[in-house]
This record gives C-alpha cells, sequence and structure tokens, in this order.
C-alpha cells in the first residue's frame, strides 16, 4: 500500500488544536495498530486468486472447446487471455475496494476532530 500523504491542518487552526489532533491520531494508531502482515498476506491471496481462478477457468474451456470444435483457431489462448482480462479486473475492483474503504475511515476520523 502507498503511504498516505500528511495532511496539513487549515492555517485557521491554533496551534492546540493542531496538536491536538495528532496525538488523538497517535493514541489512534497506537490502539488500532497497523494492518499487519497476515492483513497483507491475506489480501495478497485475494487479489492472486482473484486473477488466477477466471484465467484457468478460461484457458480449460478453450481446451475444452478445442478438443470439441478443431479449428485453425485457438480457443484456448483467446479465453485464457478473456480469463486473464476478467481477473485483473477483478483484482483492480478488488484493491480499488480497500482503498476506498481506508480513504473513508481517514476522512471519518478527520471529519470528527474538533
Amino acid at each position: 500500500m502507498k503511504p498516505e500523504p500528511k495532511r496539513t491542518p487549515p492555517a485557521s487552526a491554533s496551534l492546540a488544536e493542531q496538536v491536538g489532533a495528532k496525538a488523538t491520531r497517535k493514541l489512534k494508531a497506537r490502539r488500532n495498530g497497523a494492518p499487519g502482515v497476515w492483513f497483507g498476506l491475506g489480501m495478497m491471496g485475494l487479489i492472486g486468486w482473484s486473477v488466477a481462478v477466471p484465467t484457468l477457468l478460461g484457458a480449460a474451456l478453450g481446451l475444452w472447446l478445442d478438443q470439441q470444435y478443431p479449428g485453425g483457431r485457438s480457443w484456448t489462448l483467446a479465453l485464457l487471455m478473456a480469463g486473464l482480462t476478467i481477473g485483473c479486473l477483478n483484482a483492480w475492483h478488488w484493491v480499488s475496494q480497500e482503498d476506498r474503504a481506508m480513504h473513508a475511515e481517514q476522512e471519518d476520523e478527520d471529519d470528527q476532530q474538533p
């Protein structure tokens, strides 16, 4: 995951408000902790399977079609590429959904701070 850009408080906020907001964020980060190794491995696994399954299904269907209907076209290659494309779009969906959730959580935290 890419690091979040540092947010600068508005210029009208007093020094005490800025310090209070940073202290609150640090306390919450300590309480919740950063996503651990298992979270990262789980996300990599989810993304890997979301690409691998459609790719393998496309290749299997293509092999079956090539055996049933032999001809000049390679269904295996075409459906392998289609499965790979669908898998990559699926992975992109999962990653963007997780990114939106993280940004929404950060915005909620920022809105709750005085």
